[in-house]
């Protein structure tokens, strides 16, 4: 979506926008900035697309899952300790990888791997890599519905009245189960299925993997078994996704795809200094 479409839903015209925001202090700007993801996540919200997997085959996450941890009870502990160790990380910039990591909607979210994949993901370079991820996108964050309505499990931050890095996501976070992780279960997906396109890069994209989980924990809207747990779902939906034959066909066709932008020199287009930088904080 253009910038003149984020700029309109929030009732400012571009071009008379822009002298202003030049003119703005930094705080100013990042409030401004703050806006428009608010806007470009709900509008992406509103937009609900089909993954390869129907809803008979889909893993069930109440049926694979224990109970979340209950008080008193050592995993309980865990948690909360775990929580509060990452709250020191606030406005570091594995904060700031945190924020990114929030965001799933497309075609932001195609490049998350891309510095571990040393490749773009792009609708133009990379058609098949990217649909992969779109469709993958929706069937394990559907996979992890079933239990977050069941258990309802609060949020980190209802419980220590601290920050979260993406505060436009507060009032929908609010209502919507802690247990387990959709987000890490997307991530950890994604991971697997691209360490199967790139096995040469697996390592490093497993890493990757791990670390977009552990950004829900440091934004402090997850819990650490949220996010094993949603790590567990993500592997079950990708092994329910091989035996998909679209799915299994969209794969090989990732793995020729990859190569060609291979052969071209074609490098990711992100900051990866940066990000491996923040990834080790």
């Amino acid at each position: 979506m253009s910038t003149e479409v984020y700029f309109f839903t929030i009732g400012i015209n571009i071009k008379e926008a822009l002298p202003i925001m030049f003119g703005m202090s930094n705080i100013a700007l990042r409030k401004i900035l703050l806006i428009l993801a608010c806007v470009a996540i709900i509008i992406g919200c509103a937009s609900i697309e089909k993954g390869y997997l129907s809803n008979e085959v889909l893993p069930d996450s109440v049926a694979l899952l224990s109970p979340p941890p209950a008080a008193g009870l050592p995993d309980l502990a865990i948690d909360e300790k775990v929580s509060r160790k990452n709250l020191d990380l606030r406005d570091t910039p594995r904060w700031e990888l945190a924020r990114e990591d929030a965001n799933l909607n497309f075609p932001k979210a195609a490049g998350t791997f891309s510095c571990a994949l040393n490749a773009p993901i792009t609708e133009q370079d990379t058609p098949h890599i990217y649909k992969l991820l779109r469709l993958i996108k929706t069937d394990a964050g559907n996979s992890t519905k079933r239990a977050k309505e069941k258990y309802q499990r609060p949020r980190p931050f209802l419980v220590n009245k601290k920050p979260i890095c993406t505060p436009c996501d507060e009032e929908f976070l609010k209502n919507n189960g802690s247990y387990p992780s959709g987000h890490a279960a997307i991530g950890w997906a994604w991971a697997l299925v691209l360490a199967e396109i790139a096995p040469e890069k697996a390592d490093a994209i497993r890493y990757r993997g791990r670390v977009f989980g552990e950004s829900r924990i440091i934004c402090n809207v997850h819990w650490y078994s949220d996010v094993i747990n949603g790590h567990k779902m993500g592997a079950a939906v990708v092994k329910q996704l091989h035996d998909d034959p679209m799915f299994r066909a969209d794969v090989e066709a990732a793995k020729h795809e990859l190569a060609a932008v291979r052969a071209k020199g074609l490098k990711p287009q992100r900051d990866c200094a940066w990000e491996a930088s923040a990834m080790i904080q």
